[in-house]
């Protein structure tokens, strides 16, 4: 019985043991990779994107510059008090007239006030009149509207770095799918000429041939899942999403996608430009910027009153009272204050001649901005409708390869065509197919481009 509980016992150990290394293997295991399509994409992009972010923040921290700015214009209202110890009272030189003996002719030092002394304070000042203040309320307002201006490019610029890289990662597995095509029919091939060889039919050259050919093709589609790693952790870059976190990207039918050319009529509206409108918004702050530098020429007005409390006394505390030797008495004072400019050696009109010079810099911006984008638009239209064509030939390569690979499967089926012309038909008809599927991702990519250009990039988040 002791030998059988032994053997119970050490296996519920053991048990216990694989329960737990199963349990850690378990925790251990990889996570499912998350499916993501483009529009998810872009959606996790605009939250998690650390641009997109700040740009947020910038929002929010122009709200407090408006609040600072209109503090401003409030009643500045502030509190001081003191308490100063004398060990040595200033004295001062006066002729000798007190007494009961004065002499004129003589010089005494007599020390005037209190070793202690204790004071308590409040003061109020309020703008009555101050242009700057009103400018710069303004100009905080406008910062408000530029900063949400730039928070809307940052997302329009985060949505094309996303969009693009997405159907980049698609354009470069279709090309592994290539390479896989290929290197099947590599394969095949080479058990036919393995086979051959071994029967005496075939060249041992042309084995070794076609194997040096079959390495080839696995080292290049190594290379090309390489790429397509380093593309799909430069898309969770772009997104925000760490970079350990597994995705799949669902395959996009090829065909679904409808190609449509770019009239040659057609425009852009640059005035709806987000690019276009930041300028100008940043043009409106210069514009602020001046106005306040010319606010320095008009006087200021202001309205202030202060009210103390002090106390002296050569003891202390001096809190005692004047029956213990300390005296306290009350001031109060009401001020109208009007400051005047009249000189400054011309530094006012200096900064204002700099802020010119920086709006005439951004109208330069500006042209060249607006330059840009329209060449922006046309280098994306013209690329449509080259990719159209390109489209037009693959297809017409399509219907060739198809054309083909059917003659020479009816041939060989009569036995007048070899083995190797059928593979070969049959590559060439799956790289046609291949290369259409290609040339549509890459349509979709340049298509990201035009959307850009008509400013229309924030419709992909939708």
């Amino acid at each position: 019985m002791n030998r059988n509980n032994k053997r119970r016992t050490k296996g519920f150990v053991w048990m216990l043991l694989l329960l737990f290394a199963g349990g850690g293997a378990f925790a251990q295991a990889p996570a499912a990779p998350q499916p993501l399509t483009l529009r998810e994409a872009v959606s996790y992009a605009l939250k998690a994107n650390s641009d997109a972010r700040k740009a947020r923040l910038d929002i929010e921290n122009a709200e407090y510059r408006i609040d600072e700015v209109r503090a401003s214009a409030l009643p500045q209202v502030a509190g001081t008090s003191s308490l100063t110890y004398n060990p040595l009272l200033q004295k001062s030189a006066l002729p000798n007239i007190f007494g009961a003996n004065p002499n004129p002719s003589e010089t005494i030092l007599i020390a005037f006030g209190q070793k202690w002394n204790a004071n308590a304070g409040l003061s109020v000042q309020q703008n009555l009149f101050n242009k700057s203040v009103f400018t710069g309320l303004k100009a905080a307002r406008t910062s408000r509207e530029f900063y949400q201006l730039n928070a809307q490019l940052t997302e329009e610029q985060v949505i094309e770095q996303v969009a693009t890289n997405y159907y980049g990662v698609l354009v470069q597995r279709q090309q592994v799918a290539v390479i896989d095509s290929s290197l099947a029919n590599t394969r095949r091939l080479q058990a036919v000429l393995q086979g051959l060889l071994e029967n005496g039919l075939a060249k041992k050259i042309d084995v070794d041939r076609i194997a040096v050919s079959s390495s080839n093709l696995e080292s290049s589609r190594q290379q090309v899942l390489n790429g397509v790693a380093l593309l799909e952790n430069q898309l969770k870059l772009y997104m925000g999403m760490p970079i350990t976190t597994p995705i799949s990207i669902p395959d996009v039918d090829p065909l679904s996608i409808v190609p449509q050319a770019v009239p040659l009529n057609d425009s852009i509206d640059l005035a709806r430009r987000t690019e276009i409108l930041v300028l100008r918004k940043q043009g409106e702050l210069l514009q602020q910027q001046k106005e306040n530098y010319r606010n320095e020429y008009f006087p200021t007005l202001s309205l202030g009153g202060n009210y103390s409390y002090q106390g002296t006394g050569n003891t202390f505390p001096v809190f005692k009272g004047q029956s213990a030797g300390a005296n306290w008495f009350g001031a109060a004072a009401v001020s109208l204050n009007l400051r005047v400019p009249i000189f400054n050696g011309g530094a006012t009109r200096a900064r204002i001649r700099q802020a010119d010079i920086g709006i005439r810099k951004l109208n330069e911006d500006l042209n060249n901005a607006s330059l840009g984008l329209n060449l922006a638009y046309e280098n994306a239209r013209t690329q449509i409708n080259n990719n159209i064509l390109t489209l037009n030939n693959q297809r017409a390569n399509v219907r060739l390869a198809e054309s083909v690979f059917l003659n020479t499967q009816n041939n060989y089926n009569n036995g007048l065509a070899s083995l190797t012309d059928l593979l070969d038909a049959e590559r060439s008809l799956t790289e046609a197919r291949s290369n259409l599927s290609a040339t549509l991702l890459n349509y979709r990519v340049s298509e990201i481009q035009l959307v850009k250009a008509r400013g229309q990039l924030q419709t992909l988040a939708q």
